[in-house]
């Protein structure tokens, strides 16, 4: 894998692990951020959230794996 392309994907995931981390800091320790949302919006927010980490680190963990350099 060209090493821009490695770098793309890394610098990708490692930003969609921060942005994840950083909404579920909000939604945990920061009940005002959440506003007007019903529950169900709190728990669709941390589940997305969820997500989305378990994605980024996947992702962070196959680019190691199969394609560090």
């Amino acid at each position: 894998m060209k090493q821009q392309v490695y770098n793309f994907l890394k610098s990708e995931a490692e930003a969609d692990k921060a942005k994840a981390l950083a909404s579920i800091e909000l939604l945990t320790n920061n009940a005002s951020g959440i506003g007007d949302h019903s529950t169900k919006d709190y728990w669709d927010n941390c589940t997305e959230s969820l997500k989305l980490l378990a994605s980024a680190e996947e992702r962070l963990e196959t680019l190691e794996k199969y394609f560090k350099q």
